[in-house]
């Protein structure tokens, strides 16, 4: 309770003072305290707000805000009835404001709320830090080391940018109680002496500070000289001795007087083009010497050799940088190790033999440049060695690979039942190196593999696992790698079961990796496998063409394999695309697989098809190919023509049958039956004859009289007759005397048939075909003819029809009829009797005997009309009616 109360009085009295201060110039009645305070990061702050002159407002009626953020009140302590305090945790590092305000409960208090609001501004810093690890150093400038002596140390971890800390550094030589110092808000600094203090004892510290507090580093006390950094050593030179070729001499100079600065050196060397530096031990390494020998190097290889120097203080001190690059080769010598002998054995031209090629690289220690190679090959069949083989020279030539340096030293052919041994040594101009062999035993016993063989990508190099052959006295082991660019082998003791191919390897190139045995010399079986480094799509994808044409609903497909440089990985299988318009099917098919049948496509439909090649890198597309399936499928055509064959053959079989087994249909209605004329009873239509004439007497003669009537006769004919007849006369004259019954056969053009009746005429058949005929029948006697005794009028019959004949002899009732509208008179109507008819010749019997009772004569119409004369005609005997009458031909009147 004491301690309470000393606290409670205490703030009353800082409440006291301020508000004695603030009152008075802002006329608040809220004042905080403490006022502007820096705040330690991660600490607690308590601010106290105290009310003064009024008494409109109480503790109760306070609250807080930070940051426009009201406080809790769980935060707050009520000090008395006119004090409020709050506590806070201060965590982020930016400045905030904290504002003390009271409630509107009074009109005093909502009109002069601006009397009953104050803050203060909280600002935040960490406190400083002891500064750690301090270090300086003076550079040489020319012969001397520089006067600027510059000193550094670890940053501080934590500050704030409003409240950085301040460094202050101290420098002080202690003989001569020189001091110096600068202040920096950064973690170095540079003080600069009247010169450098060389042999004396410097005391060096840091001290850091802000509004927070200050700390001090721990203080540093050396010798001037330990801080001091030299130039690297100046006037390097190496030299190489004819008589030392593994060894080089080395001088250089000290870069400072010693009696300033005693200096020990450091020497380093690598190959030439090699990062890996080879340090000489100090302890080789005299203090303050300016001159070494490098021992144990390669012959006839160029070296890169550097120095650099520093006090010869063990413990501390700066090393100066390295003297630049100084290159320099040894002399050459005799090589030290063997040629690497390796073979490469293909098939021979003919059977049972092989083409054996000894290849070799330079041996690892060639201690100069190899000119040429002693080589010696002997053969061994049926155990009979050829021993009398002499050396060869074989002078190194061009680069046969253009990687490594190799050199193709022999080829032989070499029968599979035989063995070889070859031996080579390889030439400098110092000497010959060690002897290498290598033999190659029978093709029958190749010694037994490695088994097992595995290959890996493992970063940029291809590593391999195998298990050892069941033969134990392996060797050795050969490493061998060919690709379409390169070829290269490597060496690994007998032991080893797994190694990384320590070439150069290209990605996206095909491997082929072989694994070798060596039995005291003699290789034995390889185990091969392929192997990509790095796989990705192939660069082209396989071109796909048609194997043949394609079927109907069918279609082979055929791809060659994409070149093996092309694949950039292993194929694992094709995927083959075709469509036909909105249809797209595929098939997946093996790597091993380059032909496919597509199967249940579309007759007559045009397809696009095309092949993918995957790797396990991607997948590339070939290019497309288009086809068109067939209409129909192979054969199919020649069903069809055979079925339409046997069908029409079929037809025209059953026609056949048809037509002989239905003949005389057939033949009544393409060829009706036409009358015999010389059977014809024309001449029995007349109803006043019977109907079969009567038989003529046997060898009475036959006349013929042409009755020429006259149209002026009037005995024949009456007055209104006459008439008539003139009249047609005259028509029947102007129309080339047609005889008004239709035309005439022997016209070209048909004619029309004419009544004998005045009002109008019968329109007959105009066709040319047409044949008419008439029969005349005279009604009197003529020229002594004795008519029969019932008188009779002139008939006239007529037929049209293009089957003559036919109709008439059906109807004789129309041959009556039609005599009795044509019994008129006509102009010169010439009509025939006779006796006789020859039947056999179709002529009149040589006899001027006319039977007393007139005949009909069957004549044509034309020939009635086509007499231009009024002369009598009369055939004799003997003469044919036809040469007549041409019209009549060969028919026979009755």
């Amino acid at each position: 309770m004491t301690m309470v109360s000393a606290r409670m009085l205490q703030l009353f009295v800082l409440a006291f003072l301020a508000s004695a201060s603030s009152s008075a110039e802002t006329g608040s009645h809220l004042v905080i305290t403490p006022q502007s305070p820096v705040l330690q990061i991660g600490t607690n702050f308590t601010a106290t707000c105290v009310i003064i002159d009024t008494i409109e407002a109480t503790s109760d009626d306070l609250y807080w805000n930070l940051s426009q953020t009201i406080i809790p009140r769980n935060q707050y302590t009520k000090i008395n009835e006119s004090a409020l305090s709050v506590t806070i945790p201060v965590e982020n590092e930016e400045s905030e404001w904290l504002f003390c305000h009271c409630k509107e409960n009074s009109p005093y208090v909502f009109i002069n709320k601006g009397k009953f609001i104050h803050g203060i501004l909280l600002r935040k810093a960490y406190p400083p830090e002891k500064p750690k690890n301090v270090t300086c150093i003076a550079i040489q400038e020319g012969h001397y080391i520089s006067k600027d002596f510059k000193c550094s140390w670890e940053p501080a971890e934590h500050q704030t940018k409003e409240m950085p800390t301040i460094y202050t550094l101290h420098v002080e030589v202690i003989m001569v109680n020189q001091a110096y110092n600068v202040s920096t808000e950064e973690n170095t600094a540079t003080v600069t002496m009247n010169s450098f203090p060389n042999h004396l004892a410097l005391e060096i510290w840091v001290v850091a500070h802000n509004e927070l507090g200050t700390v001090e580093s721990e203080r540093l006390k050396q010798e001037a000289n330990l801080f001091a950094k030299t130039n690297p050593p100046s006037d390097v030179e190496v030299f190489s001795e004819k008589t030392f070729p593994t060894s080089l001499l080395i001088n250089w100079k000290q870069p400072i007087p010693k009696q300033m600065i005693a200096l020990k050196y450091q020497i380093r060397y690598c190959r030439n083009g090699s990062h890996s530096w080879i340090n000489v031990p100090d302890v080789d390494i005299a203090k303050e010497t300016e001159s070494f020998r490098l021992q144990n190097l390669q012959p006839d290889t160029v070296y890169t050799t550097q120095v650099r120097c520093k006090c010869v203080n063990e413990e501390y001190g700066y090393w100066s940088n390295w003297s630049a690059n100084v290159t320099k080769k040894t002399y050459e010598d005799r090589p030290t190790s063997k040629p690497d002998l390796w073979t490469i054995i293909t098939e021979g031209e003919c059977i049972n033999e092989r083409q054996v090629k000894f290849i070799c690289k330079n041996p690892v220690f060639s201690n100069g440049r190899i000119t040429s190679y002693h080589i010696k090959v002997q053969t061994q069949k049926e155990s009979v060695m050829n021993r009398n083989t002499s050396w060869e020279n074989i002078p190194v030539k061009a680069n046969t690979f253009p990687r490594l340096k190799f050199t193709d030293l022999k080829q032989i052919t070499l029968l599979d039942n035989m063995t070889a041994r070859v031996y080579v040594s390889a030439i400098n101009s110092v000497g010959k190196s060690p002897q290498a062999s290598l033999g190659i035993p029978e093709k029958a016993l190749d010694l037994d593999p490695v088994q097992g063989l595995r290959v890996h990508p493992q970063g940029d190099q291809l590593l391999l696992k195998w298990n050892h052959p069941n033969n134990t006295a392996v060797t050795q082991y050969v490493v061998e790698w060919v690709s379409a660019n390169d070829m290269d082998w490597q060496r690994e003791n007998k032991s080893t079961q797994q190694t990384t191919i320590k070439g150069i390897l290209e990605k996206f190139l095909c491997y082929n990796i072989s694994v070798y045995p060596i039995y005291s010399g003699w290789t034995g079986k390889p185990a091969r496998v392929e192997a990509f480094l790095e796989e990705r799509a192939p660069l082209v994808g396989p071109s796909v063409r048609l194997n043949g044409k394609p079927g109907r609903n069918e279609a082979e497909l055929v791809w060659n394999e994409i070149p093996q440089n092309q694949r950039q990985g292993f194929i694992t299988n094709y995927t083959i695309f075709y469509s036909s318009g909105t249809e797209f099917s595929t098939i997946t098919v093996p790597a091993n697989v380059t032909s496919c049948v597509l199967t249940s496509l579309s007759a007559n439909t045009k397809y696009d098809a095309w092949i993918r090649a995957t790797t396990n890198g991607g997948s590339t597309n070939g290019t497309n190919h288009s086809f068109t399936t067939q209409r129909y499928a192979p054969g199919e055509i020649e069903m069809i023509v055979v079925g339409v064959s046997l069908g029409f053959l079929f037809v025209v079989l059953l026609t056949m049958l048809l037509c002989i087994y239905k003949k005389d249909v057939i033949r009544k209605n393409l060829w009706p039956w036409i009358p015999n004329p010389r059977k014809s009873t024309i001449g029995d239509w007349s109803p006043d004859y019977p109907l079969k004439p009567e038989t003529p007497k046997e060898n009475s003669l036959s006349g013929i009289s042409v009755l020429d009537v006259d149209v002026s006769d009037g005995k024949s004919v009456s007055e209104e007759d006459k008439t008539s007849l003139a009249l047609k006369k005259d028509k029947y004259l102007s129309e080339e005397h047609s005889s008004g019954i239709g035309g005439s056969s022997c016209m070209s053009s048909p004619r029309q048939s004419v009544s004998d009746s005045d009002e109008g005429a019968d329109i007959a058949d105009t066709t040319a075909s047409t044949v008419q005929y008439s029969s005349v029948v005279a009604s009197n006697g003529y020229k002594g003819q004795t008519p029969s005794a019932q008188p009779q009028q002139l008939i006239f019959s007529r037929s049209e029809s293009t089957q003559p004949l036919l109709d008439s002899e059906e109807n004789p009732d129309l041959l009556v009829q039609e005599g009795n509208k044509a019994s008129q008179p006509f102009s010169r109507l010439p009509c025939f009797t006779h006796s006789e008819w020859n039947q056999d010749n179709g002529t009149f019997p040589e006899s001027n005997h006319v039977e007393e009772e007139p005949h009909q004569v069957l004549l044509p119409l034309d020939t009635c009309t086509s007499g231009k004369d009024n002369q009598q005609k009369t055939l004799t005997g003997g003469q044919s009616l036809s040469s007549y009458m041409p019209q009549l031909g060969g028919y026979r009147p009755q």
